[in-house]
């Protein structure tokens, strides 16, 4: 015996750890952060003042996005690593009059707002969510031109109830369309990401079948937290 297990259990151990494709081993160990998370966004009531907000605390300067026509809408964008960035979203002044979605122009501080992720084909997606009686709306196409003159288009699904903002909308990016991880300023690492609900257990459930894999702790309020690593520091980010 080794401490408790047979030496055939050891090998058979051992040659299990062997043959694991890598990505699987290295997935367990990278991060705290769901393989499937596309990016999060933190809303500001001003883009200058998120900007900075996000340079002071990580030492990287996000690069203005573009705006999001019809959505009343702007962004600046920071990559965290493969497939993975950060959207900061702010009203954009020349569309006044464009719902406010997010409550972006009630803001005193930044705040995470949301969070996106890709679970693959949408049409795929969407027919499991039928089977599975989960209410939603979309795949909506969505496109915005880059400052380089360059357009990206990408479809999302959004859940009837997304949990008061826990759950994430999901999205598709479209053939040909740059990853905004791919070009936007590098140099941070998502280390962390959760939610935290009133009831994580039936939470817990719901996030099983949209094959979310991620954190869920207890907590009196609903609330989503992220910490992201750059050259400066650790920056913390709530809802």
């Amino acid at each position: 015996m080794l401490d408790g297990l047979s030496r055939r259990g050891f090998l058979a151990f051992t040659c299990g750890m062997l043959l694991a494709p890598a990505g699987e081993l290295a997935s367990e160990k990278k991060d705290n952060v769901p393989a499937v998370l596309d990016h999060i966004l933190l809303g500001c009531a001003d883009l200058e003042r998120g900007i900075a907000f996000v340079e002071q605390g990580t030492g990287v300067r996000a690069a203005f996005g573009g705006v999001h026509p019809g959505r009343g809408t702007q962004n600046a964008l920071l990559s965290l690593g493969e497939r993975r960035y950060l959207e900061i979203i702010a009203l954009d002044p020349k569309q006044s009059g464009t719902a406010d979605r997010y409550g972006l122009g009630k803001l005193t501080e930044p705040r995470l707002v949301g969070w996106a992720a890709h679970p693959g084909a949408l049409a795929e997606f969407a027919a499991r969510l039928r089977r599975e009686r989960i209410a939603f709306e979309g795949p909506t196409p969505g496109s915005r031109k880059r400052p380089d003159g360059r357009l990206l288009q990408w479809s999302t699904l959004n859940l009837r109830d997304d949990a008061s903002g826990l759950l994430p909308f999901f999205i598709e990016w479209r053939a040909g369309s740059t990853h905004p991880s791919a070009d936007a300023p590098g140099g941070c690492q998502l280390l962390q990401f959760e939610i935290a609900s009133p009831n994580p257990a039936s939470l817990r459930k719901l996030t099983l079948q949209l094959g979310l894999q991620v954190r869920i702790r207890e907590s009196p309020a609903p609330q989503l937290s992220a910490t992201v690593a750059g050259p400066r520091g650790e920056l913390s980010l709530h809802s």
